[in-house]
């Protein structure tokens, strides 16, 4: 019997944002994913901390914007992000993965964990991704795709 469930938040022109669970009728914690590709704006000696204090301001995000009358406190934040391949100039993918436990018996499909997901993801993305001065962040590797004009290939 399959329990998960997965749901898509569409409003982020830079992000794919992804939401679910592992066991929906028993609903226990709640996993956010969201993938992005960074194009560095300058070079850096040093890849590793710039990653890491990214990592951190996440983090911190997450924990000043989590919702405590759902979620407990601690949380998992995982930012996949490879530091030996950032050159200035070339994309690099980005994967984070947020792990939220719940305090109430909730139901995945309720309006409130929708509403309270979209507000941590519009957080982390204004506060560490569009204020970023190391990285820009597009949704695939060529660019964002405006789907308004047709794409002419020569």
């Amino acid at each position: 019997m399959k329990k998960g469930k997965t749901s898509r938040i569409n409003n982020f022109e830079s992000l794919k944002v992804n939401f679910g669970t592992v066991d929906s009728k028993n609903l226990k914690s709640i996993y956010i994913n969201i993938q992005s590709w960074v194009n560095p704006k300058i070079s850096s000696d040093n890849w590793n901390r710039v990653v890491c204090n990214l990592s951190r301001e996440i983090k911190h995000s997450v924990y000043n914007n989590l919702d405590r009358n759902l979620y407990e406190e601690k949380t998992i934040v995982d930012l996949d992000l490879r530091t030996s391949g950032i050159v200035y100039g070339k994309k690099s993918f980005l994967n984070l993965e947020i792990n939220l436990f719940t305090l109430l018996e909730l139901d995945f499909k309720s309006t409130q964990v929708k509403d309270s997901i979209k507000k941590i993801v519009q957080k982390i993305n204004n506060e560490n991704f569009n204020s970023n001065s190391y990285f820009d962040f597009t949704l695939t590797k060529n660019g964002n795709i405006d789907k308004s004009e047709p794409q002419v290939y020569l």
